[in-house]
């Protein structure tokens, strides 16, 4: 099985890491999916897209030990059917991360470095925003900014909300890992976030919670 993290986080959050290695059929073996989830699965044209599904489903139910129903409300934010946690879900490239926690809204998100994001950092990195010049770690520090406001914007559930104007990570030294601050400004809402980020491979991770 693919199931590299299982690890209890501060603050009453659970974290998990499914690697996919698996096939198809070998995912679809292991999960128990009812009519409405087998008919959302087929509607993927993508196979890497349902082997993401599919790794989400095997990756809770590895976390809680037993099946839960993900559903999703009218902005697609999954919840779970039970109520039993609040839950975040990210993927990218070969990894599915879930954030679970009973007490706090999570928000997580990772990314595989793969792609020269610094020609679309004008997109989203805050003029305020503080970006090293090491040309070793940009790349990384970018990546830190675009997980973290992804994180934020799950967390906070607004579509309208824009990553360059209203979701701002305040200045840190880059490391393998560490805390960080985000903060939401809008004209609906000011808050901040205390937010966690590390390094895994080629892969960048962000996650927060705040108290329901």
């Amino acid at each position: 099985m693919g199931l590299i993290e299982k690890k209890e986080m501060p603050k009453d959050c659970l974290l998990g890491t499914w690697e996919i290695l698996e096939d198809y059929e070998n995912l679809f073996s292991v999960v128990d999916l009812e009519e409405d989830e087998l008919q959302r699965l087929e509607r993927f044209q993508n196979y890497n897209r349902k082997l993401e599904y599919l790794s989400v489903r095997v990756l809770l139910k590895n976390l809680i030990g037993g099946e839960v129903r993900i559903l999703y409300d009218l902005t697609n934010k999954p919840y779970l059917k039970d109520n039993s946690y609040q839950i975040s879900i990210s993927h990218s490239h070969k990894l599915t991360s879930i954030l679970l926690s009973r007490t706090k809204r999570v928000g997580i998100d990772l990314e595989f470095m793969s792609h020269r994001i610094s020609n679309i950092a004008y997109k989203f990195i805050h003029p305020a925003e503080k970006i090293t010049d090491n040309p070793e770690l940009k790349k990384y520090h970018l990546y830190i900014h675009w997980c973290a406001k992804e994180a934020l914007y799950k967390i906070c559930n607004k579509d309208q909300l824009n990553f360059k104007h209203n979701l701002y990570i305040e200045p840190f030294e880059v490391a393998e890992k560490g805390d960080i601050k985000g903060i939401v400004h809008s004209n609906e809402m000011h808050q901040e976030f205390n937010m966690h980020y590390f390094k895994m491979q080629n892969y960048v991770v962000v996650m927060c919670c705040k108290q329901l």
